[in-house]
């Protein structure tokens, strides 16, 4: 199956602390293969990685691995893969996932879940590319980065267009159908999963 659409995923390698986060997860991993889509991620198979990339190839979608050889050395490598791409650098990584990817999703995670956000973020800015970025806010995880990047806004280092670039939403079933459409797709359902 050649999926519609592209969403790559940033998020935690660890569950965190709240239940919500693994839901979500799992929403958007559903969403994404439901929807014939095809999940671009790092390759990992723990915590919020792992549940997406899960949940995507039980809902039929198609998933595209990038991860480090030094990752796969500490075996944490997702070997059920659609696609497993095994790089050497975390630029590489990086770059790749942002080739594959018509969009882009944050979820909660942690410092390369932020890195990954603002390095695309950056780029967008630059005009390096113009596909869709978003932030889902799940249990309010991100309020408090939120109201930072709302201060910095106040105090001259961003602009509001810049933070018109980023989507923000509670739920995953109003993020990702905005994003797609953004990507000029439309997010139909597949008929076999009806």
């Amino acid at each position: 199956m050649n999926p519609n659409f592209s969403i790559c995923v940033y998020c935690g390698s660890r569950p965190g602390a709240e239940p919500a986060y693994a839901e979500a997860a799992r929403e958007v991993g559903h969403w994404i293969g439901q929807h014939g889509g095809q999940l671009v991620y790092g390759g990992g198979r723990n915590g919020l990685m792992g549940v997406v990339a899960q949940a995507t190839l039980a809902a039929g979608g198609r998933v595209v691995g990038v991860i480090p050889q030094a990752l796969v050395d500490k075996e944490m490598a997702n070997r059920d893969c659609s696609e497993l791409h095994v790089v050497q650098t975390m630029h590489e990584r990086k770059r790749l996932m942002a080739e594959r990817a018509d969009a882009f999703v944050a979820l909660p995670g942690g410092i390369g879940t932020f890195e990954e956000l603002f390095e695309v973020w950056t780029w967008q800015q630059l005009g390096y590319h113009d596909k869709p970025l978003g932030l889902l806010n799940v249990a309010g995880y991100y309020d408090g980065l939120m109201a930072f990047l709302t201060s910095a806004v106040k105090q001259g280092f961003m602009s509001d267009w810049q933070m018109g670039m980023l989507k923000v939403a509670n739920q995953a079933t109003t993020l990702l159908p905005d994003l797609v459409q953004a990507a000029g797709f439309s997010p139909k359902a597949r008929l076999d999963s009806i």
